[in-house]
């Protein structure tokens, strides 16, 4: 319990600063993620709905405001799963933008890159850790499926007390018609 409270808030910290440093200073995020944004418009083109951003500053500002709040969630230990789930899909578009460290050929950038790619990669880790952590209870899909199984058991007791009961019946009927006939 105590692991989980200071954990969640120290793997939440560099996505709640990086969050409020993208909403103060969208630029270099901005031209990060432009190459990539550029692509991606390529391929979809006009199959992206109207209603959904496809501006590079309104996406970087949306990503930011994911990490901020999904960020004090995870802090705060409110719907900690989900928050994990939601950093961590703001994690992936991240480092593959902006963390290519293949494309660069100065050793000494590529070497940072690679340092900030991995450790990406170690965050993304820590993320599915949180995002699967069930506090030592079963998951939602263990208990549905235990739920589903006592429930199945629960109609067949019934059904075989009902189909006990229709027998029965039927016995003392088919004894009554007995008596009742000539014989």
């Amino acid at each position: 319990m105590i692991m989980r409270r200071i954990a969640r808030p120290l793997l939440a910290a560099v996505f709640v600063s990086g969050g409020i440093d993208s909403l103060r200073n969208p630029k270099p995020p901005m031209q990060t993620a432009e190459p990539m944004l550029d692509k991606a418009r390529e391929q979809v083109g006009d199959k992206v709905p109207d209603q959904v951003p496809t501006d590079t500053e309104t996406l970087v500002k949306l990503d930011a405001a994911i990490k901020i709040g999904a960020g004090i969630a995870l802090a705060l230990n409110k719907f900690p799963r989900l928050a994990a789930l939601l950093l961590a899909g703001t994690l992936v578009p991240t480092t593959a933008a902006a963390h290519r460290f293949w494309e660069y050929e100065d050793p000494q950038e590529r070497s940072a890159q690679q340092i900030h790619f991995f450790k990406n990669l170690g965050l993304l880790g820590g993320l599915m850790i949180a995002a699967g952590d069930t506090h030592g209870k079963p998951s939602v899909a263990w208990r549905t499926k235990h739920a589903a199984n006592r429930a199945t058991g629960k109609v067949q007791g019934a059904a075989g007390t009902a189909t006990g009961k229709v027998q029965g019946a039927a016995s003392t009927v088919q004894g009554k018609v007995r008596a009742l006939t000539p014989g």
